[in-house]
């Protein structure tokens, strides 16, 4: 790679190559390709940047800019500088450099950033928390997710033992479905009586993630007969699987069937699989922390993975 960094601001037409580039990303996701990520466009000033050198895409971030700063994509869990895996970390050093120069030309005064968490990467690749601290980053923000290291998993506690027992005893049955409107009225219901919220997600939104994503955003259900107790909504990333959302009936709780569900999950459907992540149990930015929400993912044998964020005063 030259020493001269070109900088494009992305724009559709470049969403081939974009796509190109993250499917080949070692810290690339589904959640960065564009069809994943324009599905809620309207919301955001998408101000995504693609770095070229010797005219060859040498990596891309995905953004969008509040004001004077540059963000991290904001309708994105995670989002980070995205690397092939040939990339060293001399590079990544100097790509921030680009970056610093080009925002300051720009206006920009300011990056909120947040790194895609390692249990998503491929292979390691956390050069840009090096090159961001060097230059004078500062960590703003720090969530507390927990995973199931899935080839050297702790045992479930003894109630959620109990439960799948239960629900096995009861006759319960789960698989993977695509009925995403049955689940969602359980998940409406739950999120509304227990904690007057909503999904992230529209369930039309969900259904047309599915049908752009069919491989990639899946729902694994328990059922007593043909009637949906719980379940439990993945993103798969391959080495990684990511419970996005689960709930449970009133039935399905007394009956433990979201225990035989993650149960199942764990246990056989992606055992040969390296992290099972429940994501998140911290409100308020970080500062506090859902204890019985935490514990309900200990119980499956989850253990705690910070989530940090960082923010570049640039001038």
């Amino acid at each position: 790679m030259s020493d001269d960094i070109e900088i494009r601001r992305y724009t559709p037409d470049l969403s081939v190559a974009w796509n190109d580039f993250v499917a080949a990303a070692t810290n690339g996701t589904f959640l960065h390709d564009r069809r994943f990520m324009d599905y809620h466009s309207d919301r955001f000033d998408d101000h995504s940047l693609i770095f070229e050198s010797d005219g060859k895409i040498i990596a891309c971030l995905p953004a969008n800019r509040v004001d004077d700063t540059l963000q991290s994509h904001g309708g994105l869990t995670f989002g980070g500088l995205l690397v092939k895996p040939a990339t060293s970390a001399a590079q990544v050093v100097q790509i921030f450099a680009s970056l610093r120069d080009d925002l300051l030309r720009q206006g920009i005064g300011a990056l909120h950033y947040k790194p895609v968490p390692h249990i998503f990467h491929a292979q390691p690749a956390e050069a840009d928390i090096y090159a961001l601290c060097n230059a004078g980053a500062r960590q703003v923000r720090t969530d507390l997710s927990a995973a199931i290291p899935l080839r050297r998993k702790l045992s479930f506690s003894s109630g959620r033992k109990y439960g799948a027992k239960k629900a096995a005893k009861a006759g319960l049955t789960t698989s993977e479905t695509t009925d995403f409107a049955a689940f969602w009225d359980i998940l409406g219901e739950v999120l509304d009586q227990r904690h007057d919220a909503r999904p992230t997600h529209s369930l039309d939104e969900i259904t047309r993630l599915n049908a752009a994503f069919p491989k990639r955003i899946r729902l694994f259900a328990a059922f007593e007969d043909a009637r949906m107790l719980a379940g439990v909504v993945l993103f798969d990333f391959g080495r990684t699987v990511h419970c996005q959302y689960m709930a449970s009936s009133g039935d399905g709780r007394d009956l433990g069937a979201l225990d035989l569900v993650v149960q199942t999950l764990v246990n056989d459907t992606f055992a040969d699989r390296d992290w099972f992540s429940f994501g998140i149990s911290t409100t308020a930015e970080g500062r506090e922390l859902n204890v019985g929400l935490s514990r309900q993912k200990e119980m499956f044998g989850a253990r705690s993975l910070a989530i940090p964020q960082y923010r570049w005063d640039l001038g």
